[in-house]
C-alpha cells in the first residue's frame, strides 16, 4: 500500500507538469517551484527504493521461513521498515535540496529536460558543483545501491530455497511470487544507475530523458 501511494505521488510530481508543458506556450517554472519538484521527486524516489528492498526481504521471509513468517514479519517490523523508508528518503532529499539552493545559474536558464532534475541543473550552474557530485556518489550510493544489494542478496537466498522445494508446482509458485517484482526492480535500478551515477560532464540530455521516462513513468505504472 505504501509503495502504491509513493508511486502515485512520484508520477504526480513530474507527469502533470510535463503534460502541461506539451500543451502550453509558457513552459517556465520558478526556482522555488523547481526546487520543490526536485525535493518531492528525490524523496519519493528514494522511498520507492527502500520499499522495494523491504518487499524483497518480505518475499525472502515468506519463501525461506514460511512457518515463522507471521512472527518475523510482525506488524511492528513492517511499521518500522516503512517508517525507516520514509524517514531516510526525506532526510536525503532535504540535504540535497539545501545544497542545490546555493547554486548560481548564469550561463542559461533553459533546462533540457521535462522536469527539474539535478544532472541538467548542474550542467547549467556556474558555481562549484564538486560538493554536490560528491554527495551523489557517497550518500546517494548508500540510499540507492545499498537497497539494491539487499534485494540481490534476498533473491540469491530465495533462489537457493526455491531449488530445494520438492515439487515443481511449489517452485512455479515461488517464481511467480518474485518474478514480476524482480523485473520491475531491475528496470528501476538499471535506469537510475545509468542516469545518476556518472560525472556531470559526461551526462547526455537526450539519453538521460529516455532513461528517466523508464523510472519516472514506466516502473510506477507497473
Amino acid at each position: 500500500a505504501h509503495l502504491s501511494f509513493a508511486d502515485l505521488c512520484f508520477t504526480s510530481v513530474t507527469v502533470p507538469k510535463m503534460l502541461a508543458n506539451l500543451m502550453a506556450h509558457d513552459r517556465s517554472i520558478s526556482l522555488a517551484g523547481c526546487l520543490t519538484q526536485m525535493y518531492f521527486f528525490f524523496a519519493l524516489g528514494i522511498t520507492d527504493s527502500c520499499l522495494l528492498a523491504a518487499m524483497a526481504y518480505d518475499r525472502y521471509m515468506a519463501i525461506r521461513h514460511p512457518l515463522h513468517y507471521a512472527t518475523r514479519m510482525s506488524q511492528a517490523v513492517c511499521t518500522a521498515l516503512v517508517g525507516l523508508a520514509w524517514l531516510v528518503s526525506h532526510v536525503h532529499s532535504l540535504l540535497h535540496i539545501l545544497l542545490m539552493a546555493r547554486l548560481s545559474f548564469c550561463a542559461s536558464y533553459q533546462v533540457p529536460h521535462f522536469f527539474c532534475d539535478h544532472q541538467p541543473l548542474l550542467r547549467l550552474s556556474c558555481s562549484n558543483t564538486h560538493h554536490i557530485q560528491l554527495l551523489i556518489f557517497t550518500e546517494g550510493t548508500a540510499v540507492v545501491v545499498t537497497p539494491f544489494l539487499l534485494i540481490l542478496a534476498s533473491y540469491g537466498a530465495i533462489t537457493a530455497a526455491v531449488l530445494c522445494l520438492p515439487s515443481a508446482s511449489g517452485r512455479l509458485r515461488a517464481v511467480s511470487t518474485c518474478g514480476f517484482h524482480l523485473a520491475v526492480v531491475s528496470l528501476f535500478y538499471g535506469t537510475v544507475t545509468a542516469v545518476y551515477f556518472q560525472p556531470t560532464s559526461r551526462y547526455d540530455a537526450e539519453r538521460g530523458r529516455v532513461a528517466t521516462v523508464m523510472y519516472t513513468v514506466v516502473t510506477p505504472m507497473l
